[in-house]
């Protein structure tokens, strides 16, 4: 089909459908006036772009689809190249395979779209109306909302492409599910992490909407009366995703994870505040997407080095969770820096895909690692949302930079103990969050802390630190991938171990950081403390470290030093993984100098130490956080001397 017809049939499809009150998707607001349900701008790029992404995915998928009719255990589930087993949630791949099936007239889709409900109801559907998220009837059965949500959004823009006892067997099936398990469970917006009450605020109203139920959208407006709690001081970070939700930490911070945040809450807020015409919550929404930006780098990654959940930090987002896309790109008419942030990660994922499936990181394919199926399913559903909602967008483009492509300086955030770092080329963040996600299974789940230097990223040249958790923990087995080869931290750290006992600046959780700006550099001091996962100090005189980061526009130099005059305890190291996919050309130039050759620079890393590469220049470390492959270089402090060792990194 093309273009003009995929517009026309579009627009047709989601004429009069919208849930958008009165007409108008900002009707108060100053920002946004000229932007209404019917306004058409040229959104040509977002449009193409999301249209692109969203045929190449339901390909894929169906590429992977099991045909088996014999087999009712997997005919018409979602293969994944990656899991030996099949995601409970391949179902909600329904939604985009029924939009194209409406807007393509393509069989291959509605087909696609049949089988994938069919394998739910005979795998994963429950007697209280729940879909479990694995093929286990005691599994957890929150996702059913996602589930739902997505089943709701299918009947509502492209139910007209079911014949009509299908489409009463559908919305029979969601009505099961809303007035049984969700309208059972769901009593309050913060029963567990807030992921799923602040997408409940949405789904409920969605539900009542379309099944003509007031007691659904009463749910919703009793959720709706809580989501200002939920908004941290001053940048309005979202708070709730810990055990407990509303748990502090030693700091006194609460448990924030922007990728779920960006990708999965703040969608649902926003889709509900429209659908509502909530202006005060819209006020508060534009406040928050603006808070969240903060963290996108400036090639639309979502910088979730320190988030709570980051055990599923995928660089462009998190694992298991459906894509920025359509809260920010509906909210670009408060803000179009929101329009750029949607299609900056879109591009990402795009470069991301490989055989029309999102691989998990940049770097999957470099390292032969395989895709999990999850990814595309999920983001997939947000991609066909866009596309229904096209018709009634803000104006969506690129043409307002990021705030990381243009910031300057240093901006802490209190609710985190995160600082952000801009100077010339050079962004930075230095993490000191001690807030830790843990849970009965998998114990505590340690992000990037201790004052560390979490990313670093070159205009020119890309990431070239990124962190991963200090151990790769399967905290949700059936939803992560196993960590291929040598479970190695991406973090840079300094560390020593003594025996089997490892320990590292990356496990204080009270080091304490100061910055301070001039017109030529920031400098970032970091006292810690040298300690093991249990917390347990380094004996004796030298656990006591000071960090220092300083940025000019021509480098960055990292020091680390003991304190006084105690000498490092022999084999401490300062551990400097730069961020290089295989196929990169590698240069040990001599003891104290290694380059880098990328196609846009050379990164050129220098020492006052002896500089080595675990296993050999030739060799790379991939971490399943955030999916990137490493050049682990290691920097041994001297077995004499001061105790201090500096290590410079510039891009020529």
């Amino acid at each position: 089909m093309d273009r003009r017809k995929f517009l026309e049939s579009m627009t047709a499809t989601c004429a009069g459908a919208s849930l958008v009150s009165g007409g108008m998707l900002f009707p108060s607001l100053a920002a946004a006036t000229e932007t209404s349900a019917g306004a058409q701008h040229d959104n040509r790029k977002f449009d193409e772009l999301t249209k692109s992404l969203l045929v190449d995915w339901c390909d894929g998928m169906i590429r992977q689809q099991i045909d088996a009719p014999d087999d009712p255990t997997l005919h018409g589930a979602l293969a994944c190249p990656a899991c030996t087993h099949i995601h409970g949630r391949c179902s909600d791949a329904l939604y985009p395979f029924l939009h194209l099936a409406n807007v393509t007239g393509d069989k291959k889709y509605l087909d696609a779209a049949v089988k994938a409900y069919d394998w739910a109801e005979h795998n994963v559907s429950q007697s209280d109306g729940s879909w479990t998220n694995d093929v286990n009837p005691k599994a957890w059965r929150g996702t059913t909302i996602f589930g739902a949500i997505a089943l709701a959004e299918a009947l509502h823009y492209h139910g007209n492409v079911l014949d009509d006892q299908r489409r009463a067997a559908w919305m029979k099936r969601l009505d099961e599910a809303v007035g049984g398990y969700l309208y059972r469970d769901f009593k309050t917006v913060d029963f567990t992490n807030l992921n799923y009450g602040m997408t409940g605020v949405y789904g409920f109203h969605l539900f009542g909407e379309l099944l003509d139920n007031p007691k659904y959208t009463a749910r919703s407006d009793q959720f709706a009366k809580r989501l200002k709690e939920f908004f941290t001081e001053p940048n309005k970070l979202l708070w709730g995703e810990g055990k407990p939700n509303n748990g502090r930490s030693g700091r006194g911070l609460l448990p924030v994870d922007l990728g779920y945040n960006v990708e999965e809450s703040l969608n649902g807020v926003v889709l509900y505040a429209l659908a509502v015409n909530d202006t005060e919550l819209l006020e508060l929404m534009t406040k928050s997407l603006a808070g969240h930006l903060e963290f996108m780098l400036p090639d639309g990654a979502w910088d979730n080095s320190w988030g709570t959940r980051s055990a599923k930090w995928s660089y462009w987002g998190s694992r298991t969770s459906d894509g920025c896309q359509p809260g920010f790109s509906l909210m670009a008419g408060y803000n179009p820096a929101f329009g750029t942030a949607a299609i900056r990660n879109a591009e990402l994922l795009q470069r991301c895909t490989a055989g029309g499936l999102i691989h998990g990181g940049p770097h999957f394919v470099s390292h032969g690692v395989k895709p999990c199926i999850h990814h595309t399913f999920a983001h997939a559903k947000v991609m066909a949302l866009v596309q229904d909602k096209m018709h009634a967008m803000p104006k969506v483009d690129d043409s307002t930079p990021l705030p990381r492509a243009i910031a300057s300086g240093v901006k802490h955030f209190p609710e985190l103990d995160v600082w952000l770092a801009a100077k010339g080329p050079w962004r930075a963040t230095v993490s000191a969050y001690d807030s830790i996600y843990e849970t009965k299974g998998s114990g505590p789940v340690q992000q990037p802390t201790g004052g560390s230097l979490a990313v670093l990223y070159h205009v020119k040249v890309g990431t070239l630190l990124a962190s991963s958790m200090a151990r790769y923990v399967l905290v949700e087995p059936l939803n992560q991938q196993p960590q291929p080869g040598e479970d190695f931290p991406l973090t840079t750290r300094i560390e020593t171990r003594v025996g089997d006992a490892w320990y590292s600046n990356i496990f204080d959780l009270k080091a304490d950081v100061k910055t301070q700006e001039t017109d030529s550099q920031i400098s970032v001091t970091v006292n810690a403390t040298l300690q093991d996962e249990a917390r347990n100090v380094l004996p004796g005189d030298a656990a006591n470290f000071k960090l220092g980061y300083a940025f000019d526009k021509d480098q960055v130099t990292i020091s680390a030093a003991t304190s006084g005059e105690t000498a490092a305890v022999e084999g401490t190291s300062l551990i400097v993984p730069i961020v290089s996919p295989s196929g990169e050309t590698v240069r040990q130039v001599s003891d104290h100098r290694i380059e880098i050759v990328k196609s846009d620079g050379t990164v050129v890393v220098q020492s006052s130490a002896v500089l080595t590469i675990k296993n050999g220049a030739d060799h790379r470390i991939f971490n399943m956080v955030p999916g990137l492959e490493v050049v682990p270089i290691i920097v041994e402090f001297p077995a004499t001397g001061s105790g201090e060792v500096r290590c410079e990194i510039s891009v020529v």
